[in-house]
């Protein structure tokens, strides 16, 4: 398998072509210049020895050196073997409410915003364990089943949004019956929920759903998105295409409110806990510490190993393209000038 460490180097092999182009112009406007002395047979006879095709095989073998530098810098490496490797690893589900009421803004820029933010730091911290992912609303939705697929777990979370959700509510019931679903029940080892959600449930069966989750060795984590003050809830008004917000009966906004004791009640009953969402990384680690205490289990995983590298080939043809070069003389006659060098 080949790669490049460090890829960002290669756009700056687009200084190859740019010195090529400046030094014609720089030749041009040479060449212009003398011109202005007088006939150009003449000055030509004045500088018999100058030779315009020396200048540019100089100038050649210095593009090649930094072409071969800036490539190396790159460090192309190359995977000599394909082995599999044991590791310990959890299975662990990731439930993100998308309804409607997590674009309240009582906690900067958005409830939404700021669950899909935290998620991306938690995914970044669980490197190693095996993730899925669920969005609910009216009912629960398999975004990802358990993968080790990092980047395209976060690629789903920052596209979440409530237009994905079929219908409106949360169900937090299903989201718990959906993961218990992807986890294996027979499986001795332990596996966690972390449930991101502003808790307006309206349903009953979301604790009962916890306890037979732990029946099953799950514990749910319940982190809680929102203000006990409340916000309104932002929507679009299909007939103006204006943002609004949802109202009563009598016409008065309708305040979305973080149910804590729901969330705590469902921690509870599953063993696991509640955080409320705060800013910074400190709760991040927090939920990574407590998922850290999960019993693993071990799994097989094929991985690329021995990758060697070849930077310092490129380097060093890159060096001695460049010694060459400065060796070489841009007069007819004698290819290599070493006089300069020695100080003569």
């Amino acid at each position: 398998m080949f790669r490049f460490e460090e890829p960002f180097y290669l756009y700056t092999l687009v200084l190859v072509p740019l010195v090529l182009v400046l030094f014609f112009l720089l030749l041009k406007w040479k060449k212009a210049r003398l011109n202005r002395f007088g006939d150009p047979e003449v000055v030509h006879r004045l500088m018999p020895e100058w030779s315009q095709k020396r200048e540019w095989f100089k100038m050649g073998l210095f593009s090649t050196s930094l072409l071969f530098l800036l490539v190396a810098m790159a460090n192309p490496q190359w995977g000599t073997r394909k082995q599999k490797v044991k590791a310990k690893s959890a299975d662990i589900v990731i439930a993100l409410d998308i309804s409607q009421s997590m674009l309240a803004t009582d906690i900067s820029p958005s409830r939404m915003d700021k669950a899909k933010r935290f998620s991306s730091q938690l995914i970044k911290q669980l490197k190693g364990e095996r993730l899925g992912l669920i969005f609910f609303a009216g009912s629960a939705y398999l975004q990802m089943p358990l993968t080790a697929d990092y980047a395209a777990t976060e690629l789903f979370i920052k596209s979440a949004n409530p237009r994905q959700a079929g219908t409106q509510g949360t169900v937090i019931a299903d989201a718990i019956n959906l993961t218990s679903s992807i986890f294996s029940n027979d499986s001795p080892y332990q596996k966690a929920l972390v449930l991101i959600t502003d808790g307006e449930n309206h349903e009953s069966e979301a604790i009962d759903a916890a306890r037979e989750a732990a029946k099953n060795g799950t514990f749910i984590f319940c982190i809680g998105v929102g203000s006990q003050e409340g916000a309104p809830v932002p929507f679009i008004d299909p007939q103006s295409g204006r943002e609004t917000y949802k109202k009563d009966s009598s016409g008065f906004p309708i305040k979305s409110k973080l149910n804590i004791p729901l969330l705590q009640d469902i921690a509870e009953a599953a063993n696991g806990r509640f955080f409320l969402l705060d800013d910074g990384f400190s709760l991040t680690n927090k939920i990574v510490n407590e998922l850290s205490k999960i019993e693993k289990q071990e799994v097989e995983q094929r991985s690329f190993t021995d990758f060697n590298s070849y930077f310092q080939f490129l380097l060093a043809l890159g060096l001695l393209a460049l010694i060459i070069e400065s060796f070489i003389s841009n007069k007819k006659g004698k290819l290599f000038e070493f006089k300069k060098w020695l100080g003569l």
